[in-house]
């Protein structure tokens, strides 16, 4: 039958697998370092790994495929989930594979000759490349912070990224809505709680705003706050926590 699937330009495909992590058909897969469409029958058509590309190495074609295979799609998932429990999940590029950092004692203080070691805990950060099964997600504080604030705010590690799961992102230049991928994060995992740093510019809302639509959307009681940094580099006052469901 003729219908509408993606395409993928090999040329244009940078090898950061945001694609494949976005199709939750698993139509996508990632070989020899590049996205590849592994199933005809796997694509909904429906194209929710377009605006998670960097490149714009996908788009829509009419072509002669098979029809979509919902059953096959849920077969696959079903396996997938089985085995994820025993795998690390795989990534296209080196640079996106999900890990846990796991730092020397020594690093763990101070030390006296002033520098600060990194309290980042995983990677990768960026909201786009990170697998929503990933195993550190187990049990985690998340930080959903916008890129701007570690830049902003002098103290970022110490006072943020130490002791919780860091995700970054910056929905002005990624022009993406977070909130689907934030939400499949939180259902699909024991998030203890939310924290939300932004900016005070009002392009940094549409982060806060997919944070906490998230959080509602995945039907958890989990407690979250907002920390606004300002410009300048100092964190506006307001310090309440709250709740959703």
């Amino acid at each position: 039958m003729k219908r509408r699937i993606i395409s993928i330009d090999e040329e244009k495909c940078n090898g950061c697998g945001a694609c494949a992590d976005a199709c939750h058909e698993g139509a996508i897969g990632m070989v020899d370092g590049k996205a590849k469409l592994l199933r005809d029958d796997y694509c909904d058509g429906l194209g929710d790994c377009l605006p998670a590309c960097p490149t714009e190495a996908i788009t829509f074609v009419e072509r002669e495929a098979a029809a979509y295979d919902e059953a096959a799609v849920l077969a696959n998932k079903a396996k997938k989930s089985a085995a994820a429990g025993a795998k690390p999940l795989p990534c296209g590029c080196p640079g996106s594979m999900a890990r846990s950092l796991k730092k020397p004692a020594a690093m763990a203080e101070s030390v006296s000759s002033g520098s600060i070691p990194s309290q980042l805990s995983q990677w990768p950060v960026q909201i786009k490349l990170v697998p929503v099964n990933a195993p550190y997600f187990d049990g985690a504080r998340l930080l959903i912070a916008a890129d701007c604030t570690a830049y902003a705010y002098a103290d970022f590690h110490r006072d943020f990224i130490r002791g919780r799961i860091t995700l970054v992102g910056c929905p002005k230049l990624d022009s993406v809505d977070y909130s689907e991928k934030l939400t499949e994060i939180i259902r699909c995992n024991d998030i203890k709680e939310v924290t939300i740093v932004r900016m005070e510019v009002p392009c940094c809302g549409g982060l806060e705003a997919a944070a906490k639509k998230a959080i509602q959307q995945s039907g958890k009681f989990i407690p979250w706050q907002v920390i606004t940094i300002t410009t300048t580099g100092s964190v506006l006052p307001d310090g309440v926590i709250r709740y959703a469901r």
